[in-house]
Formats: structure tokens, sequence, C-alpha cells
């Protein structure tokens, strides 16, 4: 048996590399890093996505529950601010389409009838309306020209990485630059 020190340091680095609960903590506190990176911008693109707060903050948290798996598994690490984000959107359609069949529920069982307003808007709401609507148009005329693209090519449906080969930017520039406009956006809708 060797001795020494090289012996010595052998062990315990090959127990630590084995150490299933080693690798799952060290994955635990990436995803937790990442979650403080990216929680706000996810959860500014889910709002701007037409989701609820309260929805979006539940997505973003299953968009990293699905993240610590991905990675648990040994799946490619490969532009993850991409793949959190294309999470986001998938799992914030399938929300989006839930909601939608739950109040098509509701309208089938006639529980609507006990919620049913006016649909018209009152003036006053006409009026905020067309307020935030103009600080969005305003906002979208101020971004820049690529800024304007990856939106327009976004609300087109394409994914990132089309986006991204369309305009010759990176994926991750992508991401930056959509995050960036929809925060701006969400602002002006906000005041």
């Amino acid at each position: 048996m060797p001795t020494g020190p090289a012996a010595s340091t052998a062990l315990p680095v090959l127990a630590t590399a084995s150490d299933p609960n080693d690798h799952r903590s060290r994955l635990e506190q990436e995803v937790v890093a990442l979650f403080d990176q990216f929680r706000d911008r996810l959860l500014r693109y889910l709002v701007g996505f037409g989701l609820t707060i309260p929805d979006g903050e539940e997505v973003v948290q299953e968009v990293f529950l699905s993240l610590f798996q991905h990675l648990q598994r040994g799946k490619s690490r490969e532009n993850l601010r991409g793949w959190v984000f294309r999470v986001a959107h998938n799992l914030a359609l399938k929300r989006r389409y839930q909601t939608r069949r739950s109040l098509e529920v509701l309208t089938e069982e006639g529980a609507a009838e006990a919620l049913a307003v006016d649909p018209a808007p009152n003036p006053e709401t006409q009026m905020v309306n067309n307020q935030a609507q103009q600080r969005l148009r305003a906002v979208l005329q101020a971004l820049p020209e690529q800024a304007r693209r990856c939106l327009a090519l976004r609300a087109e449906g394409l994914q990132y990485r089309e986006i991204a080969q369309v305009l010759d930017m990176s994926l991750g520039a992508v991401s930056l630059s959509l995050a960036r406009s929809l925060a701006r956006m969400a602002r002006a809708v906000e005041r």
C-alpha cells in the first residue's frame, strides 16, 4: 500500500467526487445562483406574456425545479439562459391554456353568470388603457432597432435560436435583448 502525501490525498478526493450528496449540494447552489440571477427577468417576461404575478412566480419555480432535474440527470449545460427562458415560455403557454380551459369549464357550468360583468370597459378604464398603450408605443419606438427586430420575430413565434440565426446574434444576446425590452415595456405599463 502506498504511503506519503500522495496516498493520503487520493482517498478523500475519490470519496468527495463520488459522494452524491456533495454533487447534489453543488447543483443546488448552482441552481440557486441562477435563480437569483434570472428570477426577476423571467417574472417580467412571464407577466409581459400575460400571466398574473402569482402565476408567473409559480412558473418561475417550476422552471428552476426543471433546471435542477435537468442538471441532475447530467443533461446539457449549453446556454442555460436560453434553456430557462424556453422552459418558462412553454410553461407559460401551458398555464395560459389551463386558465382558458378553466374559464370555459366555468362558463359551461353556468358559474360565469354569477361573475357576469359588462364586458365593455368604463370610460376611466378606457382612458387608462389608452394611456398605457401610448406609453408602450413610445417605449417600443425608443428601443434600438435590433431590440425591435427581436421583439417582432418573437411575436411571430420564432424561437430564440431562430431569432439568433436570423439577426446573426448570439442566443444570449437575443435573450438579454428581449428581457430588457420586456422589462422596459413592463415598467411603462406599471406607471
